[in-house]
């Protein structure tokens, strides 16, 4: 984790870390990051779908402070309305994950810039 981020988290949570951390990029280094980040007892909970392996560098300090991985795969329509209305009352910005909003009929092109990282998207929304 880097200093920065770790002075800055310590000081946030008074040395106690975070509770529960989502991977939603389901990067190497995200994990690594959130993983150090939990408190004791914490959850990382991966949202981010990837093939790549996860790596728990200290597994006994893991395990000491009795912290736990869980996955997470899908979302019913409630969680679509519930993501609305967080929206909506601007208790969350997604603006900043959009990388670009691409045509509907581009949509085969924007899942190939995904797949390859062309341009190192984050997010595309598609419009009509």
């Amino acid at each position: 984790m880097a200093d920065g981020f770790a002075e800055a988290l310590a000081e946030a949570t008074a040395g106690r870390g975070i509770d529960v951390a989502f991977d939603f990029a389901g990067v190497a280094a995200a994990r690594a990051q959130a993983v150090a980040a939990l408190g004791a007892g914490g959850t990382l909970v991966l949202a981010g779908l990837t093939p790549e392996s996860i790596v728990v560098s200290d597994s006994t300090g893991f395990s000491y402070r009795g912290n736990q991985i869980r996955g997470h795969y899908g979302s019913g329509f409630e969680h679509v309305e519930q993501l609305i209305g967080l929206t909506s009352a601007g208790r969350i910005d997604l603006a900043p994950s959009i990388t670009a909003h691409i045509p509907l009929a581009e949509a085969a092109d924007a899942v190939t810039r995904l797949e390859k990282k062309i341009g190192d998207p984050i997010r595309f929304v598609l419009t009509p």
